[in-house]
């Protein structure tokens, strides 16, 4: 198999720093599925985008982590917008993505410290978690029913996940989860993994940690759909959509990753922001106009 282009770039950076090494790959038809699952496993990173980039208008990208395919990866849609915006030379576009569920308009800007991406994410359902035996979820993030800060709620953008709001940064910073124990338990219950976070006293920033064990992902340096669940939830709990989520302190990856949420006819919808760091010069045999 020849290697196909590929590029790993910096997604969610905050003030120019960290964020999450993402591989972009130009999509090849003559790929597999296990092909491309051992190009994911290769570039060690967390998250690989395949971009097809045959419908110049709206490119098809698919998301693979080292357990599978994703439906969906919201800082994977940055990474593959920064890396569009490389390859086409320009300083602006506005278009859209597709993936193998939905297209999403996107808002892509050059700028002096990287390029500054943004999608519209779409409907995000929300509900009461009403588990009867929740208990395993939290025992299993290391935490305490005193630990919770307020009542868990399960958020889709497609796929549900858990908000985890907890008492305070200390307590954010001080858990370790059991990840077998947690894979268990999401895989039993039907959850991508859990959003965790702390928010301050303003409540237009939080610092989070998500941890996805059951799709391979012990814990996110970035989790932008989460991030723009937690803004929904927000915006149904408090009036409030606008939030900045600082992820990745932990694995000392700084990330920041912006959303805003509205109110649609009976709906919810959200857009979500991102800075993208390319890192050295790449070259992903893309001809410039």
């Amino acid at each position: 198999m020849a290697s196909p282009p590929l590029a790993v770039v910096n997604a969610c950076t905050r003030h120019g720093r960290g964020g999450s090494p993402t591989a972009v790959v130009i999509d090849d038809a003559t790929l597999t599925d296990d092909d491309r699952h051992a190009i994911t496993r290769r570039t060690g990173t967390s998250h690989t985008a395949f971009i097809d980039t045959s419908t110049a208008d709206a490119p098809m990208v698919r998301f693979f982590t080292s357990a599978g395919e994703l439906t969906n990866c919201g800082h994977g849609i940055i990474a593959a917008q920064a890396v569009l915006l490389h390859r086409s030379g320009a300083t602006e576009h506005h278009g859209s993505l597709r993936t193998t569920r939905r297209t999403f308009a996107t808002t892509t800007i050059r700028r002096q410290n990287g390029i500054e991406v943004w999608f519209d994410q779409g409907v995000i359902a929300l509900a009461d978690y009403a588990d009867a035996t929740a208990g395993g979820i939290i025992a299993a993030l290391d935490l305490q029913p005193a630990d919770i800060a307020a009542d868990i709620r399960v958020a889709s953008p497609g796929t549900p996940r858990l908000l985890v709001p907890v008492r305070d940064h200390l307590t954010l910073l001080s858990m370790q989860p059991d990840f077998d124990r947690l894979a268990t338990e999401c895989r039993r219950l039907g959850y991508l993994g859990c959003f965790t976070y702390a928010l301050s006293p303003t409540a237009r920033t939080a610092a989070a940690r998500m941890f996805a064990p059951a799709i391979g992902v012990n814990e996110d340096i970035a989790n932008a759909n989460s991030v723009g669940c937690l803004a929904a939830h927000l915006l149904d709990t408090s009036g409030n959509g606008e939030i900045e989520i600082h992820q990745g302190g932990t694995l000392r990856r700084p990330s920041s990753i912006f959303a805003s949420a509205t109110c649609t006819g009976s709906s919810i919808v959200a857009r979500i922001g991102g800075m993208v760091d390319l890192g050295p010069p790449i070259d992903l045999s893309a001809p410039k106009p």
